[in-house]
């Protein structure tokens, strides 16, 4: 039985050919699970791929992700599924991408292994600015939003004028900045200097969106998808991995007995959520309005 659409056949097959597999598409089941895009397992008869396809995607969607893994990839860090082939719209074909097919079962000590592992992406992802610098030759996405980047050298400048003030507008104009959040919001931004000055940091890739629905096992160890990488403080990347408690303690363990984190730290994490908390009130509404209300509170002054 195939789920796959019949336009998408033959550039599937095209693509799995030069992999060298030129067997016949015995299935492709769809997945639950997503909700941007249709996922499916294709199998053959020498393997399995994950497919993601989508009719009406977000501009560039697709791109960017395989951008997002190869530079996960190329630092030798996580593990994260190899993309073989990405398409975006033509004629009446879907956007798609294909990708290599993960999956395994938890090992002794994989989730403090990730943290070591996340750390070591931190530290061997470096900007490739000279000097070194804070963002992202493209825009990608967070969820469903764009996320905005370009490069820029100063930390809470990037981080108020790319990060916070895209998503400020957005809600704006989904009807969920009343007022006193908007001063509020205004506010936060403009005293970013103060609350994220004194730290030493450096520019260090970030899968982005890091949370336990995009850690799966793989074949060696647990795995990382649905990327929105950017380079960052690395701080942010461990603050939202606390935001929803994904992952326990021996994660944490792990990423520590590689690179410690700085000093104040936990003063930060909030802050650094509220991108997080707006990104969420624009994707799901009011009901994260009192999470950033009360963040807002906090470091507004």
């Amino acid at each position: 039985m195939s789920d796959l659409p019949a336009s998408l056949l033959p550039p599937v097959t095209a693509a799995l050919r030069s992999l060298g597999d030129a067997s016949a598409i015995r299935s492709a089941r769809l997945l639950g699970g997503g909700c941007i895009n249709h996922a499916m397992r294709v199998e053959t008869g020498q393997g399995r791929y994950l497919l993601k396809w989508n009719a009406d995607p977000l501009p560039g969607l697709f791109e960017a992700e395989a951008h997002g893994l190869r530079l996960l990839a190329a630092t030798r860090t996580v593990r994260v599924p190899e993309v073989y082939a990405c398409a975006e719209v033509e004629e009446n074909r879907p956007a798609f991408i294909l990708m290599e097919w993960l999956e395994g079962r938890d090992q002794p000590r994989s989730l403090e292994r990730l943290g070591e592992q996340i750390a070591q992406l931190h530290l061997e992802g470096l900007s490739p600015q000279n000097p070194p610098a804070y963002g992202l030759e493209r825009d990608n996405y967070l969820g469903a939003v764009v996320q905005v980047n370009g490069w820029d050298t100063n930390w809470p400048r990037f981080f108020g004028e790319r990060r916070l003030r895209p998503q400020m507008e957005l809600a704006q104009r989904n009807g969920r900045l009343p007022p006193e959040r908007r001063r509020c919001l205004e506010r936060v931004i403009e005293r970013l200097d103060d609350l994220l000055g004194g730290v030493s940091r450096r520019p260090s890739l970030t899968h982005g969106d890091l949370w336990g629905g995009n850690v799966i096992p793989g074949p060696d160890g647990l795995a990382l998808i649905d990327p929105a990488v950017w380079y960052a403080d690395r701080e942010t990347e461990i603050a939202y991995s606390q935001l929803f408690q994904s992952f326990p303690p021996a994660f944490y363990a792990g990423y520590q007995s590689v690179w410690p984190l700085e000093p104040g730290y936990p003063e930060r994490r909030d802050l650094y959520n509220l991108y997080h908390l707006v990104n969420h009130l624009n994707h799901f509404g009011e009901s994260y309005g009192p999470r950033v209300d009360a963040v807002l509170r906090r470091f507004a002054g």
